[in-house]
């Protein structure tokens, strides 16, 4: 399972099978310009793969006016 951490909210999911963040946004809906997306301390690139066991920050850095 791979465990989501969406920030500021403190929204917690887990999902079965991500294969790369770019798939990860898609499900939670988010836009790869207004979030970073943390993995043990290291921001990800929308390319990178997301292991089976990882546990990922979104972090949404984009002003909600």
């Amino acid at each position: 399972m791979v465990e989501v951490i969406i920030e500021p909210d403190n929204i917690r999911l887990s999902f079965p099978k991500i294969n790369s963040v770019l798939q990860l946004l898609h499900r939670i809906d988010r836009k790869p310009g207004h979030v970073l997306v943390i993995r043990d301390g290291q921001l990800l690139t929308p390319d990178r793969k997301i292991g089976p066991h990882d546990t990922v920050i979104v972090r949404d850095v984009v002003s909600r006016g």
